[in-house]
């Protein structure tokens, strides 16, 4: 498969180059910003739209539904169209959907808005990292990554931050707009700088039913689910079999399509779908501590949405500066160990994390709490993601860190989904969530150590893992992704 002649040719050091990684990580930056600042305004966007736990939920899973349904495709689709025409395509309507987002004057328009954004984060976000991949001369591919992921890493970092600070100082509005200025500057850089690259040889060929049945049947299924909880009628009943039924329906597709966008024939591999299995379980408990913790801190604490984001930064900064200590250690005694013992220590967090109450203090309780969950997540993250790497053949490592990072997001829009709808969660009055509340932590809990039994069972104990520069997921929601399909992601 060949690509296009623009690709392999820029070096770093040079102002393409510098202009390049520039691009991709504002690119991608406004997406990973976008999680993290979306979580800590729910509260206010609860307050100003009249918003009950449904909606939400909603204003999270709609994101999340099409960028998980469609995000394999996007990347398809750069490698057939170009990637930078893709990324520009995506940063254009991220940019317009933000927009509207924050004009949104209903909780449903914003749902809406948010789902048309989780679109254009299916082109934006697979491109960013594969137009690295496929632009940079192999000598130095391993660096640019390398910087994409520390930058992109910052961005995550401070986006609890900024985001509470625009909340706090502003409105919950200006947490969509920021997305405005930052991707038509991306697309001022992209559209002067970046080369086109594809690859000329690739079958034009797209996976429009398999995108298709797989939003329908994520959409019904979390229809059923987050309205389930108020009624379970014939229409939530509909809803469920016609998810079922859709879902069934991409898995026959998928194993008929000359060019599937999810390979079912990857999963013949054990370790490949243990990692996998192991991915849903602790990002289920991932998603839901992400979700909770904030509404619990300002709506049952009283702290403010800056107070709120700032106090999971620990999370993110211990992520930062371990992932890498912990990958090098998976690539000496195998990930095994690390993943056996990481979703461990994230459940304990989680149990941590149950114990928040009105009155609970930060030193220590939410600190402590924090720091248990960030060490057992630095623990996990890069292991999981190089026994991925491993378990797939060079031609076939773009495609299988995609699904790894779909799995990921779908983890994120169950944990939103069904755990609020298991403990029949309420935002009023304030004791009504901390009970819900502490009984999510503990589900969360309990997926999370089942992800550290079923690496135990699946991971093989001495795995050659796949040294690589990649960056580690994060959070389901906004994490540093890896999804360049093809060999160039290696």
């Amino acid at each position: 498969m060949a690509p296009s002649a623009a690709a392999r040719t820029v070096r770093m050091g040079t102002a393409t180059g510098r202009w390049v990684i520039v691009a991709t990580v504002l690119g991608s930056g406004i997406a990973f910003l976008d999680g993290t600042v979306v979580n800590v305004a729910l509260p206010a966007i609860a307050r100003n739209l009249h918003a009950g736990v449904a909606g939400l939920q909603w204003t999270l899973d709609s994101y999340l539904i099409t960028l998980t349904a469609l995000m394999l495709l996007g990347g398809s689709l750069g490698d057939i169209y170009g990637r930078r025409l893709v990324f520009v395509a995506g940063l254009t309507a991220f940019g317009a959907a933000s927009a509207l987002c924050a004009l949104a004057p209903t909780i449903g328009v914003l749902v809406a808005a948010r789902a048309v954004q989780g679109m254009a984060g299916a082109l934006l976000v697979p491109s960013s990292l594969s137009i690295i991949s496929a632009s940079f001369h192999p000598d130095d591919r391993a660096r640019a990554v390398g910087a994409w992921s520390g930058l992109a890493g910052v961005s995550t970092a401070v986006g609890p931050f900024l985001g509470g600070w625009l909340v706090d100082t502003g409105s919950w509005r200006l947490v969509f707009l920021i997305n405005v200025p930052l991707a038509a500057a991306a697309i001022a850089i992209a559209l002067r700088h970046v080369p086109e690259t594809r690859e000329e040889t690739m079958e034009r060929h797209v996976d429009i039913p398999g995108a298709l049945t797989a939003t329908v049947g994520l959409a019904a299924l979390c229809y059923a689910v987050i309205d389930g909880a108020r009624q379970f009628g014939p229409i939530q009943i509909g809803a469920t079999v016609a998810g079922a039924a859709s879902l069934l329906a991409f898995v026959a597709i998928e194993r008929r399509q000359r060019q599937p966008m999810m390979p079912l024939n990857l999963f013949r591999s054990r370790q490949f779908t243990g990692a996998n299995l192991t991915t849903l379980a602790v990002y289920t408990g991932l998603g839901g501590a992400f979700f909770l913790v904030v509404l619990e801190l300002q709506i049952a604490l009283g702290y403010s949405a800056l107070a709120a984001g700032v106090s999971l930064i620990p999370v993110t900064l211990i992520m930062l500066a371990l992932s890498a200590r912990f990958g090098a250690l998976a690539q000496k005694t195998g990930p095994r160990l690390p993943m056996t013992v990481g979703p461990l220590i994230v459940a304990a967090g989680l149990v941590l994390f149950s114990r928040i109450h009105p009155g609970t203090r930060y030193f220590p309780d939410v600190l402590l709490a924090a720091v248990v969950f960030g060490l057992g997540l630095a623990m996990t993250v890069a292991p999981l993601t190089a026994a991925v790497l491993a378990s797939v053949d060079d031609a076939h490592v773009g495609v299988g860190s995609a699904v790894n990072n779909a799995v990921a997001r779908l983890a994120g829009l169950l944990s939103v989904a069904v755990l609020p709808t298991l403990v029949g969660l309420q935002t009023s009055p304030a004791a009504a969530l901390t009970r819900g509340f502490h009984e999510a932590m503990l589900i969360a809990a309990a997926f999370a150590a089942s992800g550290g039994l079923i690496a135990y069972a699946t991971i093989r104990r001495s795995v050659p893992v796949r040294a690589t520069t990649q960056p580690s997921l994060l959070q389901p929601c906004h994490a540093p992704e890896l999804v360049a399909r093809g060999k160039d992601a290696a």
